[in-house]
């Protein structure tokens, strides 16, 4: 089934009773009906639009990013919507602290070349000089060809999430065309595509938005369900419109709007709370950098009402200690930090500051911070500088594009900025990259404080699953007394699709966590 003919199929209820309209939608919509055919074109909406060249060092590394990247570039390992499911590696075992992968044979590149363990090494080896940044270069101490079809990783100590942030999240390149590149970020020729994916980049544009994809045909899985896979720039507010005209085949769509698409036939899936928003503070600086003034911030925000306003009450307040309060791994015993402005006051006494009119000054100079924000984030930034003024707090706005905030956090050129980003319902590693090392946009970078470096490297390397979870909950508590950033609120998340391919939310998150229902299994037959 095309877009156009799902278009007429919902133009039934017009003219036809209710039975009859549900009856043709099931029967047009069916998985079990669709599941053999082939699908000539399939669409989906994104907000934003671009996420950068689909090659491993050309894309925006954030989630949308790399599902862009994943489509032509594959791992030795995946997951699908029940766990690992083998990729480039058929098998894999430990032996010795080291990873053996025992490789496909049957995988060819798209240029025709044949892929070997030798493609594996010289990978491992090319992020130890060009850092992928999605990946810690860090992990594997070193790569060794067995034979043609094995591999052997041996890392540079325990590690108990490698299957899932190295093994399933490091994509693999050609060496007989990365052996020859200097500056992998620069290198945008066509060659630069060249994956062992189910996928083949046939046009992007930058300025549009849009992304089409056509099929590997000798993909080692087989060939593609889907013919061209086809990304267009669609906002939030027109994306349930667009599933209804039959233009967009699948989109995250509001929550107001998810009800109804799923009355009107579209599968509609509910995502976990595996999205967080949350406020960066510069703790490089003064005031910032003192605990206390950062806890004195955080009673200073209502995020029960930012959830019941922004969210319009679709999500849940974030936990001080950062994971859900609905994850299995959350620690219920962290400091909540309630609202509380008259605690806000108290703290900043005790910092030296007073009240003078509406303001907190100090040494005569009032209280000033600016907070930047992202178009989408209006409605919460607008709501948090409210609420922060009225605590005493002098809070100017600054919106910006996403890639320039981005960039501005990096540099720590900023006070404050509100932040959104997946992967919190993966391997609590993801404590680690967002506490110290890590994704320099969305990590605090914060070591100051040596017990939680010492529990993330702790938490890291741990095999045991029990004691690890002990220390996850210690992690999440000394983030609490700590906050070197304020976790604010999870928004809940639907994804709608009209069942011509069956879609899914990965289990734990497409590779490192990114909370995606667009996994490339789902295109493949």
């Amino acid at each position: 089934m095309k877009g156009n003919d799902r278009a007429l199929s919902l133009k039934f209820p017009l003219v036809l009773g209710y039975g009859v309209v549900g009856l043709l939608l099931f029967i047009l919509c069916s998985p079990a009906l669709a599941s053999d055919e082939t699908i000539d074109v399939f669409t989906i909406a994104d907000p934003t639009g671009d996420w950068g060249y689909p090659s491993p060092y050309g894309h925006y590394p954030r989630g949308p990013g790399y599902v862009r990247m994943s489509l032509i570039f594959d791992t030795l390992v995946w997951k699908d919507q029940n766990g690992y499911v083998p990729a480039l590696a058929e098998s894999w075992q430990m032996e010795d602290g080291a990873y053996v992968f025992n490789l496909r044979k049957n995988v060819m590149w798209q240029d025709k070349e044949p892929f070997t363990a030798k493609d594996v090494v010289f990978t491992v080896d090319y992020i130890k000089e060009h850092p992928y940044p999605l990946v810690s270069p860090k992990l594997v101490k070193s790569a060794k060809a067995l034979d043609d079809y094995t591999v052997k990783l041996y890392l540079n100590g325990s590690y108990a999430p490698f299957l899932e942030m190295v093994a399933g999240a490091l994509p693999i390149l050609p060496e007989h065309i990365y052996k020859d590149v200097d500056n992998p970020a620069e290198f945008l020729d066509e060659e630069a595509l060249t994956g062992t994916g189910p996928f083949m980049l046939t046009d992007y544009d930058k300025t549009q938005g849009t992304y089409l994809y056509e099929a590997y045909d000798d993909y080692y899985l087989g060939a593609p369900k889907v013919a061209q896979l086809k990304f267009v720039k669609v906002s939030n507010e027109m994306a349930a419109a667009a599933l209804e005209k039959g233009d967009v085949d699948a989109a995250t769509v509001p929550p107001e709007a998810a009800e109804k698409l799923e009355g009107m036939g579209f599968n509609v899936l509910k995502g976990s709370h595996d999205g967080i928003t949350k406020l960066m503070v510069n703790h490089m600086k003064e005031p910032f950098s003192d605990a206390k003034f950062r806890q004195a911030l955080y009673y200073a925000i209502d995020r029960q009402a930012l959830v019941d306003t922004v969210l319009r009450g679709y999500g849940i307040i974030a936990s001080p200690g950062l994971l859900a309060l609905d994850s299995e791994l959350y620690n219920p015993d962290v400091e909540e930090y309630a609202y509380d402005p008259a605690r806000t006051g108290e703290l900043l006494e005790e910092l030296g500051y007073t009240k003078d009119g509406q303001y907190f000054t100090k040494d005569g100079e009032p209280l000033e911070m600016e907070m930047l924000i992202i178009s989408t984030d209006e409605r919460a930034g607008e709501m948090i500088k409210q609420q922060l003024e009225q605590a005493g707090f002098k809070v100017s706005l600054r919106s910006l594009d996403s890639k320039t905030r981005d960039s501005l956090v990096s540099e720590w050129n900023f006070d404050m900025a509100l932040n959104s980003h997946g992967g919190m319902g993966g391997d609590p590693e993801i404590l680690s990259r967002l506490i110290g090392e890590g994704f320099s946009f969305n990590s605090a970078r914060y070591f100051e404080n040596q017990e939680l470096n010492d529990l993330l490297k702790q938490e890291v390397s741990e095999m045991d699953p029990d004691r690890r979870r002990e220390l996850v909950d210690e992690v999440q508590e000394v983030h609490a007394q700590n906050l070197p950033t304020l976790p604010l609120y999870y928004a809940d998340s639907y994804w709608a699709h009209d069942d011509m391919v069956n879609m899914y939310y990965t289990k734990r998150g497409i590779a490192m966590g990114t909370p995606i229902a667009q996994n490339k299994q789902s295109f493949v037959k």
